[in-house]
């Protein structure tokens, strides 16, 4: 697999896109507008995921799911199928802009990340808000990474998604101005990467999930007394010298496609491998709707393939 290109997929939208895409921009689109707008907006909507995670949720029988404990973090490790090369790892960040959603509720895009890397995933229930600040996350991304070499663990891979594609950058970034040995690669899912206060008018109106202008609110919200400029606040200004391949994957109509491109393009600047993929027209962090998007499921593949390129390995899996 060529690691440094663009890939544009021309799959034809299937109709399941097309029929998600009314109803996000019909339902979540307007409610995202109209309610995030308060702190209070904040601590309600974790609340919320805090009863959601009490939810049992259906996985296939191949998939086992147990307690991880990181100090002052825990999380869980997922394993699918009996195929988990148990001295490789990938370390995962969850969504949610730092405030809501957890292990539990990305066990749809965990589980297939762990089958189609054949590798387990250790999913971070790191600290977040309104409690916990990004920086507080990233200390514990850090720990996390850190425990995982002490326990041997050699071929590390990173991915995150949204703000945890946010969190994966700048874990990238911390490691390497600490000297710390660097994970083989890292892949970002519709990362949140430019945290200034910048409006973001391309796809303001095409995206179905995410309102613009609430983007940059909550931007507003997190980056409150710091410099947003920082490449630890915003990674889209970051160095990249030195870093591993990476890996981004985004929907053509998202509000956050601009800032991927930009990382990506910096990073190739760097001398950084990049695999860039756009999507058409697909939602927000697509992946996690594997379930319902046949679109969703094919990305795996190529997830799988740059794994494996990575990491040197010649193992392919296809999750679908």
């Amino acid at each position: 697999m060529h690691l440094d290109r663009d890939v544009y997929p021309d799959h034809p939208l299937s109709w399941q896109a097309r029929a998600l895409n009314g109803v996000l921009r019909g339902t979540l689109k307007p409610a995202s507008s109209l309610l995030l707008r308060h702190r209070l907006a904040i601590e309600a909507a974790a609340r919320l995921g805090t009863l959601a995670a009490l939810v049992p949720s259906r996985l296939p029988r191949h998939v086992s799911v147990t307690p991880a404990h990181l100090g002052a973090c825990g999380g869980e490790w997922l394993r699918a199928g009996r195929e988990a090369d148990e001295g490789r790892v990938l370390l995962y960040f969850h969504g949610g802009g730092y405030f809501s959603c957890s292990p539990r509720t990305h066990r749809p895009l965990t589980w297939r990340l762990s089958a189609a890397a054949r590798r387990p995933v250790l999913a971070l229930d790191y600290r977040q808000g309104p409690v916990h600040t990004p920086a507080e996350s990233l200390a514990d991304a850090l720990h996390a990474y850190g425990c995982l070499l002490e326990r041997g663990y050699s071929d590390i891979v990173l991915a995150g998604d949204s703000a945890g594609g946010h969190l994966c950058l700048v874990t990238l970034l911390a490691l390497r101005d600490r000297g710390m040995p660097p994970p083989s690669g890292a892949i970002c899912l519709s990362p949140w990467a430019d945290l200034s206060d910048v409006p973001r008018r391309a796809n303001r109106w095409q995206d179905p999930m995410l309102p613009a202008g609430r983007v940059r609110w909550l931007a507003r919200h997190w980056t409150a007394g710091l410099d947003a400029r920082d490449p630890l606040v915003s990674p889209v200004n970051g160095d990249y010298t030195g870093l591993p391949p990476l890996m981004i994957v985004v929907g053509s109509t998202e509000v956050l496609r601009d800032e991927a491109r930009r990382v990506a393009v910096r990073a190739r600047r760097a001398g950084v491998p990049v695999r860039y993929e756009e999507w058409a027209r697909m939602p927000h962090v697509f992946p996690i709707l594997a379930d319902v998007l046949p679109e969703a499921r094919l990305v795996y593949r190529h997830m799988a393939e740059f794994v494996a390129a990575a990491g040197g390995t010649a193992f392919l899996e296809d999750a679908a």
